[in-house]
């Protein structure tokens, strides 16, 4: 089965401080959830400009805790590694993320977008998508897939509300149309 969850945001901010902030976001006393990110691989390709970076989150374990009685979701942490594509010169940058623990029951995907807003030039658009689906859990699927989606909406919105508050912190109030 699955859940999948879109998010549209424009943040009304220059893409590059946009992306700047994005990349800084984690970890952040906003979001406990996310104890540390670290960058694992990152190359420019001359050519194009494009920067490529490989990171992996490591997160608490935020499944609740009467569904941790089921042994394979007794794990403190949860591995996941977020891919992306940066090419400043078309100021766009595409992400992708998985979760990398408990492949063999759970798939966990989001893609997103950054880019130059069509409304306005200094502002940015931000799409994404996410997908769980659970599979060999028996009749927990279900619950656990709830859980996920309920999950995947707040966690979108609190990502939200972060890249808010770091944009005007770090760049002051948005701008204007």
């Amino acid at each position: 089965m699955g859940v999948s969850v879109d998010v549209h945001q424009v943040y009304k901010y220059p893409f590059e401080q946009v992306v700047a902030s994005f990349l800084r976001k984690y970890p952040n006393p906003m979001d406990k959830n996310v104890i540390s990110v670290k960058i694992m691989e990152e190359k420019r390709d001359e050519s194009t400009g494009v920067i490529y970076r490989k990171r992996i989150a490591i997160c608490q374990n935020v499944v609740p805790e009467i569904l941790r009685k089921v042994s394979i979701l007794k794990v403190p942490n949860i591995q996941l590694e977020e891919e992306s594509w940066l090419n400043p010169r078309e100021r766009n940058m595409a992400i992708r993320s998985h979760c990398l623990t408990w492949t063999q029951y759970a798939s966990m995907k989001e893609e997103s977008v950054f880019r130059e807003s069509m409304e306005n030039p200094n502002w940015t658009e931000f799409i994404q998508r996410g997908r769980i689906s659970i599979t060999g859990v028996g009749f927990l699927n279900c619950v656990l897939e709830t859980f996920a989606s309920t999950f995947l909406r707040q966690g979108a919105q609190k990502g939200i509300r972060i890249m808010e508050m770091l944009l005007k912190e770090q760049c002051g109030a948005p701008l204007a149309e």
